[in-house]
């Protein structure tokens, strides 16, 4: 049984279930619906070969009875969702059917991606196959969607394969969107392709030209945030653009908050106001608090009460209002929650760090609280383990956390560790030192400067050298 595969398993188990149907209703239905429901249950089950042709599944006369067959037998479906779904559509004429299957199967779905496919929207067996389907299919193959990808994206929005997929498209392409943000715009909101591109879209870009935008900016703007495309443009668009227009006074400031966070005209942004007076009411300058909502002025959009704890909890840890740091400490606690706040903190404990050398830290750079739980893990497992550093050490040097593991630190540590083992510096070598040098000045200093006499000096820069650990005490 365990070495069965997946799908095998699962059709095995519906056959299973079909019998049991068959047999539960045997003995409460009267005779004629016990050979119909007799009949759904033989048959060959869904297989990876071409859909199986009508001709091979039971003889009746009764519509019901042949697409429930169908839906089990070529599409997969167990019995309860094959007359669930045979409700919807009738197969009196399996050529199309078999035809939808085969195409979906040629893009790459899988059986298992078929039958979700097909359970969800039954329907598309129906669909037109010359002048829609396919067409279709080959569009959003030729913006990279097929197989796993393919079958993600409908997963979404399995309407979107009947959809004038086309027209959307080309009104994308005419307003310079590059094929790999329609992708990503696809991927993240099919449900566009239902909507009418230039009755719906066409005015909330020409609004957002309007504003000085250029047509790269609204590109990367909105395929960054398609959902701002299914918003009001009357109604939520305009009042919100007016509303940052009244806080930040003019049309330049505008521009850059919508650059530095374009989902912000999805929001409602009334909440920035009572934010901005709040911070300000406990001493923070007016012109830092605009200078950071130009930065990152999503930190603002925050619930009001829910704002009023974070600038609590930064006050009480002793952050000074008129410190950059007050305000990026702010920034920082907005963007999670407190349960994912705690979940780092005891993630950083783990490691022999106390809460006081913790909250020391994020008070010197508020950013060594934005490291993932996942890589805190990582990262001071690295430097605990293998460099052999003292945990209390790592807060005080935050930056050494906020550094790629695999393509800074763990590639300089390997260059040290085999110049070191030829005596080519010295073992007093600085590993802090090493680590915070520009990409130019190590190339420079340790890699270029030995790679003559040293041919894996090269190598290991590149990260194909596995660090081994230091077999002396670095200068820390």
């Amino acid at each position: 049984m365990l070495g069965w595969d997946k799908n095998q398993k699962e059709d095995e188990e519906n056959a299973s279930s079909s019998s049991i149907a068959s047999h539960t209703i045997s003995k409460s239905q009267p005779r004629q619906l016990k050979h119909k429901v007799s009949s759904l249950t033989h048959g060959h089950f869904f297989s990876t070969s071409s859909a199986k042709p009508i001709a091979e599944l039971p003889n009746s006369k009764d519509p019901q009875s042949l697409t429930v067959s169908f839906l089990q037998n070529s599409c997969g479906l167990s019995l309860e969702s094959a007359i669930s779904a045979s409700q919807k559509l009738n197969i009196d004429n399996p050529k199309n059917p078999n035809s939808v299957l085969d195409l979906l199967s040629t893009h790459g779905l899988t059986q298992t991606h078929i039958r979700n496919l097909i359970s969800s929207r039954p329907l598309l067996l129906l669909a037109d196959l010359e002048n829609t389907l396919k067409p279709n299919m080959e569009l959003f193959e030729s913006l990279g969607f097929s197989g796993t990808s393919l079958a993600k994206m409908l997963s979404r929005d399995q309407r979107v394969l009947e959809s004038d997929a086309y027209t959307v498209v080309e009104f994308f392409r005419a307003r310079g969107f590059r094929d790999e943000q329609i992708s990503t715009l696809t991927m993240k909101r099919p449900l566009l392709y239902l909507l009418n591109a230039h009755k719906i879209f066409k005015p909330k870009l020409d609004f957002f030209k309007s504003l000085g935008l250029s047509d790269l900016e609204i590109a990367k703007l909105l395929s960054t945030a398609p959902y701002i495309l299914e918003r009001s443009l009357e109604n939520q668009i305009i009042p919100c653009v007016q509303e940052l227009r009244r806080i930040l006074g003019n049309d330049e400031n505008v521009l850059k908050a919508i650059k530095a966070c374009c989902s912000m005209v999805g929001f409602n942004v009334e909440v920035v106001q009572p934010n901005i007076s709040m911070l300000i009411s406990h001493g923070v300058p007016e012109s830092l608090v605009l200078k950071m909502f130009l930065i990152q002025p999503k930190f603002l959009l925050v619930r009001t009460y829910r704002f009023s704890e974070i600038v609590s909890d930064v006050m009480k840890l002793g952050f000074d209002p008129n410190s950059l740091l007050f305000v990026w400490a702010i920034r920082v606690m907005a963007v999670m929650s407190k349960t994912l706040w705690e979940q780092k903190v005891e993630a950083y404990k783990k490691f022999g760090l106390s809460k006081d050398e913790i909250y020391s830290a994020f008070k010197r750079q508020p950013l060594f609280m934005t490291v993932s739980e996942k890589k805190i893990q990582k990262s001071m497992g690295f430097f605990v383990n293998k460099v052999k550093m003292k945990p209390s050490l790592i807060p005080k040097n935050h930056y050494l956390l906020l550094y790629s593991l695999e393509k800074r630190i763990i590639p300089r540590c390997s260059v040290l560790q085999l110049l070191i083992s030829k005596r080519l510096i010295k073992e007093d070598t600085s590993i802090f030192r090493a680590i915070r040098m520009s990409e130019n000045k190590f190339m420079e200093k340790l890699v270029s400067k030995y790679q003559n006499e040293v041919p894996d000096v090269v190598r290991a820069h590149q990260g194909k050298i596995e660090f081994q650990g230091f077999h002396i005490d670095l200068k820390m």
